[in-house]
């Protein structure tokens, strides 16, 4: 190996090259045409607000250096409590006895190889997830002195400690916490060389609540449970470390224990690890299972298996802005959007492995609830900003509880980015709690299909707070009693049909059954149709209106249109997913379903949120669902006015209209080809967020990071870029002339789409099927 590729070249040191440390000296630095550019601070941070996100596998990490130290949160997907919170696995201060120089100091993401470093270019701390095993690596290097290093785990779980009003959002309790509620005690235990620390779920749990308040007691065996004997946590470990002592302090505003491991001599390298472990079963159980994943380790094979696997998700696509030599304002824009496309796509490639989906409220990197920008926060208008001197493990909306219609914004984007594989662990959450949802259909009205309601635990039944507490007498024990969530049953109907996308997809590495997907949609169909079928049956003596169709009352169009007849956006759903799935798999029932279904209403030129509506109870413009997410509407298809004037001029639509959240404006002005208004939306959507890091947006309507945030501005941008009509692909429908760039896309089938616009226009377009047919504009 050349001497030249002992080095890593750092871009902060221009043409400087230094001697990273012996793991990365063995690797050659090989670069492709579109790899994406290393983000970097020049300063230390003041909070954790001020932290860069690195992770890999399905552990997360928010890293920032404070007053000379080098700390970061750990997270890993999966880590639920007692009351389904998702714990943080600890804090952790890296100190070394040598300074960093603050003149030279540089904080990295190195994107491309998916590390994270701080350096002033004679000491380095760099860190790193295993992508394929619950590891993270820390190497702290000197180019020339030796040093001492002090590694110190600090957790702010050494008691119980009981929730506050606030707090107890961060549960399935939310505001119906029981008086005295606690998140409970880790344990932490100290070896020679390491600390092990893990957190085990009690016998009881907020599962077993829920299914006592759910009258569902009869069936509790059989019900799915991922909480009961769950252990989850970590083994800190270094060859050449041991135990120095515990200290203790305050932390933000937060109390919390810690326990350091030190150097045993000075050296120019050390090196550390933490090794995690989640299981379901006993505690040796999960100790084996920590021991397996330590002994596995092989750093150098390791760091190169995650090192190609990161080269793979940059080379799979990319959006890729340049900035225009003498251009305006709005030409120049485009390169910092797409920068920041790229970093939130990065935040949603470290949980490519993990058993549980990313959750739209802040991802694998909240950070302390203080420093959350609350102005304008729909939950804290009125509320001291006192009231969020919480824990690292607060945020808001809860853990465990899945608000889908969040959750679907986090992972549309996917499919045009061709990260499948980061679409599984959601799609294996609803493979593994709809059953609950259809014994609750069984049990409460005696039919068939998976009932799946909006604001849904990782057990299947509905959120214990959003259930609601205070229910009358008779009142039916499956409904939730809840304005803005009676009767929402369709939000599970997105993902249904990402799974039909990802069926599309001729992949071998995709490791989920065609077979356990095609059963679980079809059990979201059967429960619209024999539900609605027996609600008519309890109003009168006919299942179907005069026309032979479904009468889909009392629905509702998202939390919005509520007491809704025909609702627009579950018609769309149903008669999109089981044209879908009827493509997929040949079957009389979903012909005779379709046949049964309604049409949307159309009224004065524009789509209707639904044939009826008795209330608006929240701001979701759901008569544009046909727009995006079903594509019953858009560039190439029929009807484009009809479409266009609804977003043009329906008085709740304009009303609505917003960037923030989970907002989709831009997606739909992208949709239909409404160039200047989807360049208007993006670009305030894929603005720098309020934090340091650009692409921690938020708090919107939910938490910081907002992830719904990033990756409805995602969709905005892929939609602008790339549409498809069958074998038809629209390049560049709703694009600015004045906005030059190249992507790689994929489209329907694993088909994968290149192009490059510059100077107003295409210099070269490509997909890689030649069924396909290319418009452009």
């Amino acid at each position: 190996m050349s001497a030249k590729n002992r080095f890593l070249r750092l871009s902060c040191m221009k043409k400087t090259a230094v001697l990273l440390f012996s793991l990365f000296a063995l690797l050659p630095l090989t670069l492709c045409a579109q790899h994406p550019e290393t983000y970097e601070w020049r300063t230390p941070s003041k909070n954790s607000s001020e932290s860069m996100p690195c992770g890999g596998g399905d552990v997360g990490m928010n890293v920032w250096c404070e007053d000379g130290d080098v700390l970061f949160y750990l997270s890993r997907s999966g880590c639920f409590d007692e009351n389904n919170t998702l714990l943080k696995l600890g804090r952790f201060r890296i100190h070394l006895s040598t300074p960093f120089d603050t003149k030279s100091f540089r904080q990295q993401l190195v994107l491309y190889d998916g590390y994270c470093q701080v350096t002033d270019g004679q000491h380095w701390v760099v860190i790193w997830a295993d992508v394929n095993k619950p590891v993270v690596h820390v190497e702290v290097s000197s180019e020339k002195e030796k040093c001492d290093v002090d590694v110190t785990y600090e957790s702010w779980r050494t008691k119980d400690r009981e929730m506050t009003r606030r707090e107890a959002f961060q549960s399935s309790w939310k505001f119906a916490a029981p008086k005295g509620t606690k998140t409970l005690r880790d344990s932490i235990e100290v070896r020679t060389d390491g600390i092990v620390f893990f957190h085990r779920n009690k016998q009881e749990t907020i599962f077993d609540a829920t299914v006592s308040q759910q009258q569902m007691d009869a069936v509790k065996d059989s019900l799915y449970n991922p909480l009961k004997n769950l252990t989850f946590g970590g083994y800190l470990h270094g060859d050449q470390f041991l135990f120095k002592g515990r200290t203790q302090g305050r932390h933000a505003s937060t109390d919390y224990e810690g326990w350091t491991l030190q150097s045993r001599r000075p050296l120019q390298r050390h090196a550390f690890t933490i090794t995690m472990a989640t299981c379901q079963g006993s505690l040796a159980e999960w100790q084996s299972l920590l021991n397996q994943t330590q002994r596995a380790i092989q750093t150098k094979r390791d760091y190169k298996l995650t090192r190609d696997w990161w080269h793979q998700f940059w080379e799979r696509s990319y959006i890729k802005g340049n900035e225009r030599n003498g251009g305006n304002d709005l030409a120049q824009s485009i390169s910092h959007l797409t920068r920041n496309y790229t970093l939130f796509r990065y935040m949603l490639g470290c949980n490519s492995r993990g058993q549980w989906p990313t959750k739209f409220n802040g991802g694998l990197f909240t950070f302390d609830p203080e420093f959350v920008h609350h102005a304008g926060h729909p939950v804290a208008k009125g509320v001291s900003p006192d009231e969020y001197n919480l824990s690292p493990d607060y945020r808001n909306w809860g853990g465990g509880v899945h608000t889908a219609q969040n959750q679907r914004l986090v992972y549309w984007p996917m499919l045009k980015s061709g990260d499948y594989d980061l679409l599984l662990p959601q799609l294996r959450f609803y493979l593994n709690i709809y059953k609950n949802a259809e014994e609750r259909s069984r049990h409460y009205w005696g039919h068939e299909g998976a009932c799946l309601t909006e604001q849904v635990e990782n057990y299947g039944l509905p959120c214990y707070a959003e259930y609601g507490t205070k229910r009358p007498n008779g009142f039916d024990p499956g409904m939730q009693r809840n304005a803005w969530l009676e009767y929402e049953w369709d939000t599970c109907l997105e993902f249904c049909m990402m799974a039909l996308e990802v069926l599309s997809i001729e992949n071998s590495e995709l490791d989920i059954s065609k077979t356990q997907l095609t059963d679980f949609i079809t059990s979201c169909l059967r429960f619209f149709d024999e539900h609605y079928q027996y609600l008519a049956t309890m109003r009168g003596a006919k299942k179907l209106d005069g026309n032979g169709h479904l009468v889909l009352y009392p629905g509702s169009g998202a939390e919005t249109f509520k007491g809704a007849y025909n609702s627009t956006s579950t018609i769309a759903a149903l008669r999109t997913v089981a044209e879908e799935l009827l493509r997929n798999v040949s079957a009389q029932p979903i012909s005779h379903f379709l046949e049964r279904l309604p049409d949307i209403t159309v009224r004065d030129g524009m789509i209707q949120p639904a044939l009826h509506y008795e209330r608006v109870q929240n701001t979701e413009t759901t008569q544009l669902y046909p727009v995006f997410p079903w594509r019953m509407y858009g560039v190439g298809r029929p009807d484009l006015e009809i479409a266009r004037n609804t977003y043009l001029n329906d008085s709740l639509a304009v009303k609505f209209r917003s960037h923030e959240g989970w907002k989709q404006d831009a997606i739909w002005a992208a949709c239909l080809g409404l160039t200047d208004e989807a360049a208007r939306l993006v670009s305030l959507k894929l603005a720098d967020g309020p934090y340091r890091f650009p692409a921690f947006w938020g708090p919107g309507f939910d938490w910081s990071p907002d992830h719904n945030w990033g990756g409805s501005g995602m969709i905005a941008l892929q939609e602008m870029l790339l549409q498809e009509v069958g074998d038809t692909l629209y390049l560049f429908p709703a694009w600015p002339k004045q906005w030059d760039v190249s992507f790689r896309l994929h489209a329907r089938g694993g088909v994968t789409v290149e192009a490059e616009l510059k100077d107003g226009r295409v210099i070269s377009a490509k997909a890689s099927s030649d069924q396909k047919k290319i418009v452009l504009p």
